[in-house]
């Protein structure tokens, strides 16, 4: 069932005013507040098996998995309509998942966690689940999978599979205080006017990536509410700001792109690279965002597996400024060549000075001066610590019954869908062991 409900605009003033934590109900002003609201019945009290805070990809999958094995699940979503990461994502079609997801395509202060929730909820799943709706999709590169049509589709999809588990989803609805009863363990989470009551809190709310839709922190205040561990979050899969010499030597190529290894210690990535007015973008640099960290260097292949300057070590081949373009246009961009002979051509042509230029060249280096920062990043790297939650159900282990799923934990997926699948597996997990935890099937 799709329920709108009020816009409550409380937590958004709270986290205005001096950092105040919204979700902090050890603020005993604010929890007293409540509860005389509540015990004065001017509050409407509901009470539910689960409540999930977050419609995005994993919440609402947890939702599916938990309402269809008998739990009665309601889903709080802050914005007024649900998934709007899922309807903005690879190009307005939704990368929904890649058929070649591994745990090595992740990165966490773990990187074991993700194993066990991917090998339960796999690409072969969530693709079946979208082929009963009926929905085209194709294979673009590299495994990644998008809809044929819309991503509204995969929206559509999980909505239904909603209102066949009889799950409520209530949008425009914002979160104002959450609390746990330590007698009981109950948790109570007001929102709106409403009081939801529930044995088990499932937190979705994503991470800061594109605060434009609507993402804030929220997620990282719960948890650290009920101390549970955050790992430094950063902007993940975002354009990266060149400064400096660097940027006058290279912004004007804004525009230029090309095929290129990018690398930052061992990991590397062959794809696009894209100049911006800024700096660098393009797949191959989104890739590494993730692994890169002011203030390190990037090094780039302009021509990997090539030898771009094997026409000018032959047997009396010309060697000039001329015919190292000429060598570079060959394989580049021209106007790319060219700047990488305005800015590398050797003092002098011998053989020594060839041999350096041509390892230059396949180890070129960039020190960025940043990243384009949460406005464009596409994912939030680090958030809740895996080592406070299983493997198995992405519950707390200190906390019972306070479950962590999807992009606010410390998983990040390499671009190309594997974050969605990370989405559908966590949310999957979280879900099916909702049906098995015992204390919440008859809570009333």
């Amino acid at each position: 069932m799709f329920i709108n409900a009020t816009y409550c605009p409380v937590m958004d003033a709270m986290q205005r005013v001096g950092g105040t934590n919204a979700a902090n109900s050890a603020n005993p002003a604010s929890s007293a507040a409540t509860n005389a609201l509540i015990e004065a019945d001017t509050v409407n009290q509901h009470s539910f098996d689960v409540v999930i805070l977050g419609a995005g990809a994993a919440g609402l999958m947890a939702a599916i998995e938990a309402g269809r094995r008998g739990r009665r699940v309601v889903v709080l979503e802050r914005a007024e309509r649900p998934g709007k990461k899922i309807l903005i994502s690879g190009g307005g079609r939704c990368n929904f998942t890649n058929l070649h997801t591994r745990p090595e395509n992740f990165l966490s202060a773990n990187p074991h966690f993700a194993k066990s929730a991917l090998a339960r909820y796999t690409p072969a799943d969530f693709i079946a689940l979208v082929e009963r709706h009926g929905i085209a999709y194709h294979e673009k590169t590299l495994g990644q999978l998008f809809c044929d049509g819309s991503a509204q589709q995969i929206v559509d999809l999980l909505m239904a599979e909603c209102a066949q588990a009889q799950v409520r989803v209530m949008t425009g609805t914002a979160v104002s205080e959450v609390r746990r009863d330590e007698s009981s363990g109950e948790f109570t989470v007001v929102a709106g006017g409403e009081a939801f009551t529930a044995g088990a809190l499932v937190v979705a709310t994503g991470g800061l990536s594109i605060p434009k839709i609507g993402a804030t922190g929220f997620g990282y205040e719960i948890a650290r509410q009920f101390a549970v561990p955050i790992e430094p979050c950063r902007p993940a899969l975002v354009p990266l700001v060149l400064a400096g010499a660097e940027r006058e030597q290279f912004v004007d190529l804004a525009g230029v792109s090309a095929p290129v290894m990018v690398s930052v210690g061992k990991h590397s990535f062959t794809e696009k690279m894209l100049f911006t007015h800024r700096g660098l973008s393009g797949p191959a640099i989104l890739q590494i965002s993730s692994y890169w960290k002011q203030p390190g260097a990037v090094s780039i292949d302009w021509a990997p597996g090539k030898n771009l300057l094997a026409a000018l070590q032959a047997a009396q081949a010309r060697r000039d400024v001329f015919a190292m373009k000429a060598a570079l246009r060959a394989e580049l961009p021209a106007r790319l060549a060219d700047r990488l002979v305005d800015v590398a051509s050797p003092a002098s042509w011998t053989n020594h000075a060839l041999d350096e230029l041509e390892r230059r060249l396949h180890s070129w280096t960039f020190t960025p001066g940043g990243t384009e920062g949460y406005e464009k990043a596409e994912v939030t790297a680090g958030g809740v610590s895996t080592s406070a939650l299983s493997a198995q159900t992405m519950g707390c282990r200190s906390v019972p019954g306070l479950y962590f799923i999807g992009e606010v934990v410390d998983v990040t997926g390499h671009l190309g869908g594997f974050n969605f699948q990370w989405a559908w597996a966590s949310g999957a997990a979280a879900g099916r062991a909702l049906a098995g935890r015992e204390g919440i099937a008859n809570s009333q």
